[in-house]
Parts: structure tokens; sequence; C-alpha cells
């Protein structure tokens, strides 16, 4: 009977049982697509990720979540090269090649930051009134301009009025299907800033019911493509908090350099080791 070893992470974690959970199965060769997508769902974790070999990078790795396959996300990207670092010895640097292109990833300790890809951004057609109403919130809650951000996942970025505001969001399905769908997934980034500090959520759909992901790199990276395409002033240095309201605290660093690079920082933490038996 195949096996494959699989490893446990938890990234942007601030403890051992904090951050977002992904699963790392080591050598996916040998499965395929729909075998990759089953267990993806039979983890049932935010992603699952699948290290292959690769003739451009030190490894080749593809991303599910429970229903389906995603170009680039952030946590996945931090916490495989962690376990690339050590399977393929190549110290505190490594590139892994995904769907979005070949993503540079560099580590101090635990630590681990990606370099996002150029973002592209876009107008959203929808009003402010509309994405409040989609939000479970009123008119004056949204804050600056949302967009459509791209760095590798395309994604709904929406800043809100506060803090508070942050937390009483309550996506409503039929209404993120309308406005916040691109191709099969529907998604949306929210968050708030007080000087340094951010706080976001990220909802998703999955069977047609929101979700909340815990700690999303992919769109902490689109923050920081928002952040250029509106002009911000540079460099910006931000802490960003999330899982507040799922009971599973991450903590991601963003900063945007004074040469427009975007770079996604956060602890990963390993804590199993198993393997599959298909």
């Amino acid at each position: 009977m195949p096996t494959h070893a699989f490893r446990l992470v938890n990234v942007f974690a601030p403890s051992a049982l904090a951050g977002n959970a992904l699963a790392v199965v080591e050598d996916a060769r040998g499965l395929d697509d729909a075998t990759m997508q089953a267990l993806a769902l039979q983890f049932n974790l935010s992603e699952t990720t699948f290290v292959l070999p690769s003739a451009n990078a030190t490894a080749r790795v593809r991303i599910f979540t429970p229903t389906f396959e995603m170009p680039f996300a952030g946590h996945p990207t931090l916490g495989t090269a962690h376990v690339v670092r050590e399977l393929a010895g190549a110290g505190d640097s490594v590139t892994l090649e995904m769907k979005a292109g070949v993503i540079p990833v560099e580590a101090s300790g635990a630590v681990w930051t990606l370099q996002a890809n150029p973002p592209k951004h876009r107008a959203p057609q929808a009003s402010r009134e509309t994405f409040a109403a989609m939000l479970g919130l009123d008119a004056a809650d949204i804050g600056a301009v949302p967009l459509w951000v791209d760095t590798g996942s395309d994604q709904l970025v929406i800043p809100l009025a506060s803090f508070d505001a942050v937390r009483r969001a309550a996506p409503r399905p039929g209404a993120m299907l309308a406005h916040a769908t691109i191709g099969t997934r529907s998604m949306a980034y929210v968050f708030a800033r007080e000087e340094d500090r951010v706080l976001a959520r990220f909802f998703f759909l999955k069977h047609g019911s929101p979700v909340e992901d815990p700690g999303t790199g992919s769109a902490c990276a689109n923050l920081g493509g928002w952040l250029l395409a509106t002009g911000a002033a540079l460099p910006q240095k931000l802490a960003v908090d999330q899982g507040e309201a799922v009971g599973r605290p991450c903590r991601l660093g963003l900063e945007v350099t004074g040469d427009r690079r975007i770079l996604v920082s956060g602890r990963v933490v390993e804590i199993a080791r198993g393997e599959l038996a298909l």
C-alpha cells in the first residue's frame, strides 16, 4: 500500500496551538489531482499543500482548500517553506514554484518571510452600501475605497472604519456570491487600522456557507497591494491580527518597502508528523 509522509504545522502562530493550521504532504509524486483534492477535504483545514520536484525552484507546491485549488496562498507558502527547508537541506532561503509563479521565501529562525508578486488592482462594480449590506453592516462602517487586489490570489479588500466594525461583520452568503466572487471563489477581506496595528478578518464560502479563515497571508499581501494602489506613504510596517473571532489568534507581519516590495511574515511551528496509507 503506497504511503505518503505529511506534517502538520501552525503558521502565524504566537504560540504552539494558535495560528493557521496547515497539512504538508512531503512528496506528492504519484498523487493525481482528484486524490489531492480529496485529501484536502480529508484534512479539512483551510489549505493542504503537496510538495513536488521542480526544475525552477527548491520545490514545486500545489495548494488545495477542501473545495478548490489555489494559485497562491500566504500561510501555505510560509508553512511549506518551513518543511522544505528541512527536506531539501536548503538553509534559510528557498524558492517555491506555484501556479502564481516562483515565490522567494526567507527565514530567521522559525519566522518566515515571503515576497509577494507585484500587485494588480481594479475597482469593484458594487457600491459602498451594497458591500455594507453584504457584511451585515451600515454604510458608515465602510472606510476608504474597496478594491479587488491580486498579488497572486485575486481578492476583494474592504477597509472598514473601526476595529468594532471588523468585529461586527457578519457576511451574507447570497450577497457574497453576487458581489465577492471571482471565477468559482467567493471571498472578502475586511480590515481596520489604528496607527501601526491592523485587525482583519477573511471570509469565504464553503459549500455555500460563510467560513472564516484564521490567518490569511495572501490577503495580507493584498492589503500591501491596497496600500500601494491608494497612495500610502512608504515604507509601511504593520502588525496584522487575525483569527480572534474563531479562537485561533494569528499575528502577521506586513512590510511595504520604499521600492514597493510587499513582504509578509509569520512564525511557523511544527506540531505533528504522520503517514498517509492510500
